[in-house]
């Protein structure tokens, strides 16, 4: 497994989230293999998401939503450490349902 990084982006919520080759193995072989295939669509969603949330059990975890089709959208969770992020998952789903919405604001 490499932990060579494949993407860091810079969110709106003026930190960057990084996720390594290994670990995106990891999310498409795994947690979940529907997204395999889908890095530009997850860096899409955490540079520019149509909102994010803060987790409800977790004030250091953000859900990015981006919508890809009519009730369709890219999830792509992410915790900050001070400046730096990292990729936790990332899903399609069909409702945005968690947390307070930070931004827009």
């Amino acid at each position: 497994m490499s932990d060579e990084l494949l993407f860091q982006v810079l969110t709106p919520l003026n930190f960057s989230v990084r996720v390594t080759r290994s670990y995106w193995e990891y999310i498409v072989s795994i947690k979940h293999p529907v997204m395999a295939g889908c890095e530009q669509d997850v860096q899409e969603t955490l540079e520019s998401p149509d909102e994010v949330r803060v987790s409800r059990s977790d004030s250091d975890v953000y859900l990015f939503y981006k919508s890809k089709q009519a009730r369709r959208w890219v999830c792509a969770v992410a915790r900050q450490l001070d400046e730096e992020g990292f990729l936790i998952t990332t899903y399609p789903t069909d409702a945005i349902k968690e947390g307070v919405k930070i931004w827009p604001k």
